[in-house]
């Protein structure tokens, strides 16, 4: 009984030493692409500053009634980036809105990704006419423009965070699905392949033994340039009244400074905080993936740079 889990024990330990080594390289060769490297740092500290918002600014900075300064005022040493209409603190609502901000494209990507990939996989593994009913279904989700039906779906459902990430996630996986059934077909020509099915590998198994972990770089990369994505189409809900009335985000707050003239007013304090957030954390997003994608794919590995 003691062999056959010694050989576990070395299987297991032989994997998780083939996963580091597969992690570590990947770190290395992420190192060398300094835009990657400036936009993974910018998201750390932008990151590390949503959690500890409770922390710096606490909760009450949303408080309409308990606000601590007069309404609109400009920039001082008391609040660096001014008032809102309300008195507050447009630092302590910046800081307080990327927890919202960053939530929303995370899992909003995460679902889009997600359903992306199962389609994707799908479409690609059993082919005929199921894969051309599918591909059918994406292109119409494809040609559709993704701001529109996001507007459609958050209109018609109740305003919350969670229906912002369900409009997003559902109606940006198409170009996720594409490129994953174009790699899944890639795959599935391989020899290997043809040796599982042969040794009665079943659909499940080859799904998800074979093609799943070689789709899953380009899955990674997909990820990193979805959230950018996901962030942009946040803010222009939010800005458009379709988000959360109860919650602070960035695009929430260019909608409350348009709804206060702030841009008539020439109150640039009030609109230029969150845009310039929105703006950065999209551009780390992007960088971060180009950079994912290079590593992935060495054939890009000198124009990404």
């Amino acid at each position: 009984m003691t062999v056959p889990s010694t050989a576990a024990q070395t299987a297991s330990s032989l994997a998780w030493a083939r996963r580091r080594g597969s992690v570590a390289r990947f770190w290395r060769a992420y190192r060398t692409h300094r835009a990657g490297l400036f936009g993974l740092g910018a998201l750390a500290v932008i990151a590390l500053v949503a959690l500890a918002a409770p922390l710096l600014v606490g909760s009450d900075v949303q408080s309409v009634t308990n606000a601590p300064g007069a309404a609109l005022e400009s920039p001082s040493g008391a609040f660096p980036l001014g008032t809102d209409q309300f008195g507050r603190s447009l630092l302590g609502l910046l800081i307080w809105g990327a927890r919202i901000s960053l939530t929303v494209g995370l899992m909003a990507a995460a679902l889009s990704v997600a359903i992306g990939t199962l389609v994707g996989i799908l479409a690609g593994h059993f082919g005929g006419w199921f894969s051309t009913v599918t591909m059918r279904i994406t292109d119409w989700f494809l040609v559709m423009p993704t701001l529109v039906l996001a507007i459609v779906l958050a209109t018609v459902m109740s305003r919350s965070v969670w229906t912002v990430i369900l409009a997003i996630g559902v109606t940006s996986w198409p170009t996720t699905a594409r490129l994953v059934r174009a790699q899944t077909l890639a795959v599935e020509s391989r020899p290997y392949i043809e040796r599982a099915t042969a040794l009665g590998g079943g659909h499940g198994h080859i799904m998800s033994r074979h093609v799943l972990p070689n789709v899953m770089p380009l899955v990674l990369a997909q990820t990193t340039l979805g959230i950018s994505n996901a962030i942009l189409t946040e803010a222009t809900l939010a800005f458009l009244g379709l988000g959360d009335p109860d919650v602070v985000s960035w695009g929430g707050m260019l909608q409350d400074a348009r709804e206060a003239g702030a841009v008539s007013s020439g109150h640039w304090w009030y609109l230029a905080p969150p845009g310039i957030a929105i703006a950065v954390v999209a551009l780390a997003f992007t960088l971060c993936g180009r950079a994912v994608e290079s590593v992935l794919n060495p054939k890009l590995g000198v124009s990404a740079r």
